[in-house]
């Protein structure tokens, strides 16, 4: 795509932290980190979200951000790390191309991901299990 900013730091015309790369994904360090050492995992190919992506593509993705991962707690001392894909702008996705967010958690940080939220589904779970069954 001609006008997406990651298709344009995968191609080097705009300058990014990498710190890894191969055939199929490039991760570099998020410049509006959520925590020190936030780093992406980006698919090479152009896709807009993980619903477009072909398995084999989300299989790399998800393998690199492991990798990162296991860096992440061992250079940084993370007590854990967080993976997050929004897909769509109502997800919460700011840059139309298949990406996987890597954060870094420490015990001190105040992030909060979808703990302890109180939506009002709780009496509905039964109807959701029918309606979401995938068989």
């Amino acid at each position: 795509m001609k006008d997406c900013l990651f298709c344009k730091i995968i191609k080097k015309e705009i300058p990014s932290e990498i710190i890894y790369e191969d055939e199929a994904v490039v991760v570099f360090l998020d410049i509006n980190p959520v925590n020190k050492g936030h780093a992406l995992v980006v698919p090479k190919k152009h896709f807009e979200t993980s619903l477009d992506l072909p398995d084999s593509i989300l299989c790399d993705v998800i393998q690199i951000a492991k990798r990162v991962a296991m860096k992440q707690m061992k250079e940084l001392k993370c007590g854990g790390v967080n993976y997050i894909m929004n897909n769509f702008k109502a997800a919460g996705q700011e840059v139309p191309h298949a990406h996987l967010h890597v954060i870094p958690r420490f015990d001190e940080d105040d992030l909060v991901f979808l703990q302890g939220n109180k939506s009002g589904y709780e009496d509905d779970i039964g109807e959701f299990r029918e309606k979401l069954n995938i068989v």
